[in-house]
Formats: C-alpha cells, structure tokens, sequence
C-alpha cells in the first residue's frame, strides 16, 4: 500500500464549522435516531467531525477515526488511532459509514487513491454508505494554498507555481475532475450519487448564509444547481457498493 506519512497535514482548525460540517454530513446519509452506527472517519484532523458524531448527532454513533498525523483539537468520545498508509487497520465489513472528507487528494497518485478507496470498501458493511467529498480541480482558488489557478495547471508546474509566489515548497495534493472521480469510485466498487446541490442547500440552511447572491443561489433549480457541477468547488458524492445498490 502507498506510504503517506510524509505528506503535510490540513487540519481545519476552526471547530465550530467542524460542527456545521458534521450536521450537513449527517443529513445528507439521511442517518436516522432509531439506528446505531459504526462510523468511521478517514483524516481525523482537529477532530471537529468525529466528535460532533459521537456526542451530538442526532443518530447515536460509535466512532473510529484515523489520520496520518494527530493534529487533534477534540479527542473525547471517539477512538483514535494513527496510520500510515492508505491500509486501514480493520477488518472486512467493520463499519456502517465511512466519511472520507478532502482526504483522498492527500492520500497521493491516482493508485494511491484508487487504494484508498478499495480499503473504504473492504472495511464497509455491505449495506453501508460512504460520503466522500473532494475539491474540484477547476477550482477558481485552491483551498490549501489560498491560491488562484494553482489545481488548473499540468502537474509539473503546480509545485514551481506555489515556489513562485511563496506559498509552499511542494504541491501535496492531488484534486479531481469530475470525470475522474467516478471513474475511481466505480472501478473500486462504488455507485456515485452526486450530492453537490443538495450540499449546497444544506450548507446555506445549517449555516444561516444570507445576502442577496446566497438568496439568489438558494433560490435556483436543482436542475440549474446540478449543471453547474463541473465548476462547483467541491465535488460530494454519497458511495454505495454496487452489490446493495443493484439488489
């Protein structure tokens, strides 16, 4: 399995939209408060996610979250453990939900992402669902280095280009096209659903957005949403394994 342990950290330091980010996600599987859940998050960061499941979501949860690093704000009421690779130390079928949140463009190449997503589904129940989310590469601003344009360019000129303008010494991260993306997810084994405009709506509700271009966007079709897909900043998908999904 491809080794990460070398790659940078982006820990989200900000914990209440830790918090935010944690409801939109919830709502968005469609959890429900009459289920227990093994959850399971991929990239731990400060911790905001994992400890809004295991102490505020609606759903009562049992959570697991790993990260290559441990750059943790919360720990209470989830397991931590570190890793090291894209191999996830569980066995086969140990969880309900996997929530692989901007992960999958640090884990490295697309092998390594396409590892990343076979581990997803080997340790995911059969029954269980996955939300994964993953900047687009055309991106107007990269979110890790607060740069324009950086993501549109050939992989050889990303890292001379963050040199450049003295954000970084190397581009760790790998974003996604649209096209790609589920590419990846069905060769692992996955039926993709985009989700984006729902995300959209449930980001503006749960965060209380106001203005008048957060009211004009909120008030557009989903149909005028979805068309825009390709060029929405983040790509979020819900994941079921192809086997539930054509039973």
């Amino acid at each position: 399995m491809t080794d990460v342990s070398g790659r940078r950290g982006h820990a989200v330091r900000d914990l209440p939209s830790r918090r935010h980010k944690g409801e939109k996600i919830e709502r968005l599987l469609e959890m429900d408060d009459a289920s227990t859940y093994d959850v399971l998050e991929v990239g731990t960061g400060s911790g905001g996610i994992a400890h809004y499941f295991a102490t505020q979501a609606r759903a009562r949860c049992r959570v697991t979250s790993v990260d290559v690093e441990d750059a943790r704000m919360v720990c209470d009421g989830y397991t931590f453990r570190r890793v090291e690779s894209t191999k996830l130390p569980f066995p086969e079928g140990s969880f309900d939900v996997v929530i692989t949140n901007h992960v999958i463009e640090h884990v490295g190449d697309r092998v390594a992402q396409a590892e990343h997503l076979a581990e997803i589904l080997r340790v995911l129940r059969p029954a269980g669902v996955v939300y994964l989310a993953v900047p687009n590469r055309w991106m107007l601003v990269e979110p890790h280095y607060k740069l324009a344009f950086l993501s549109w360019l050939p992989h050889g000129l990303r890292t001379p280009w963050l040199k450049l303008w003295r954000k970084g010494t190397f581009y760790d991260c790998e974003p996604l096209q649209l096209g790609e993306l589920e590419a990846l997810a069905r060769n692992a084994g996955f039926y993709p659903a985009n989700r984006s405009a729902c995300a959209f709506r449930l980001t503006l509700a749960i965060e209380g957005a106001s203005g008048s271009l957060a009211r004009l966007i909120s008030s557009l079709p989903d149909r005028v949403i979805d068309g825009l897909r390709r060029i929405i900043p983040t790509h979020i998908y819900i994941l079921r394994p192809v086997a539930s999904s054509d039973s």
